[in-house]
């Protein structure tokens, strides 16, 4: 059965954009632009009257930006914004948002958004993860639950594995143990810290904040954990 097309609804105070936006979802079977607006607080009364798959939203406007309305829904759709204004990335992600459209984006550009949706969207398969990691300790060999990780932290010669019960301390490499975690639920942030996304619990400058330590963010890998991180 081929996907429900997405129910979609705009908001920006620059009519030139919205009808960019009116242009490229004209051209994809995917998506219905059912409503836009030009002014936020409108716009935010169709959203709690109305449901919706998804919103472009600008972010820098009149009355309300969109952060703001974006904060106002209590049950809020996916949302990808779009914006001339860069600096706003991070609070942006932070709300969840699918993606980040800086203008002028081209179509191709918002292809790859919608696409993020769609496969947001599509039902997902358990994935096959190892249940946890081998790990020497001394003479001892344990098997740490990888839902149980937190961070790595790389110490000398050492490499600190850190849970909420206690941190292990094992004679290896970072590198070696990073190999034997998925990928899709740790990421290297530094040199020194591979980190699990899920215990993040905010992202504040060039750090993470971890059951309240503070790690830092190497600038290499700040738009990859932006983008892993959602």
């Amino acid at each position: 059965m081929p996907p429900r097309t997405l129910a979609c609804l705009a908001v920006d105070d620059e009519p030139l954009a919205l009808r960019v936006l009116e242009k490229y979802c004209s051209r994809l079977q995917s998506v219905e632009l059912r409503k836009t607006f030009l002014d936020p607080l409108e716009a935010l009364e169709a959203l709690r009257q109305e449901p919706f798959d998804l919103v472009f939203l600008d972010i820098n406007m009149p009355h309300l930006s969109g952060l703001g309305l974006l904060r106002s829904l209590p049950d809020p759709p996916l949302v990808i914004f779009t914006t001339a204004y860069p600096e706003y990335a991070v609070q942006g992600f932070e709300l969840e948002a699918v993606d980040y459209l800086l203008k002028p984006f081209s179509f191709e550009r918002f292809v790859r958004a919608v696409n993020k949706v769609l496969a947001r969207r599509a039902p997902q398969p358990e994935p096959l993860l190892p249940p946890s990691l081998p790990l020497k300790v001394d003479r001892k060999l344990y098997r740490i639950p990888l839902a149980d990780i937190l961070y790595l932290e790389a110490y000398g010669d050492y490499v600190k594995v850190h849970t909420p019960a206690r941190t292990y301390l094992s004679k290896t490499r970072l590198q070696e143990l990073e190999e034997q975690l998925p990928a899709e639920a740790f990421l290297r942030i530094h040199r020194s810290f591979v980190v699990a996304l899920s215990a993040i619990e905010f992202l504040e400058g060039q750090s993470v904040v971890v059951k309240g330590r503070r790690l830092p963010v190497a600038r290499s890998q700040r738009e990859e954990l932006l983008r892993r991180w959602k």
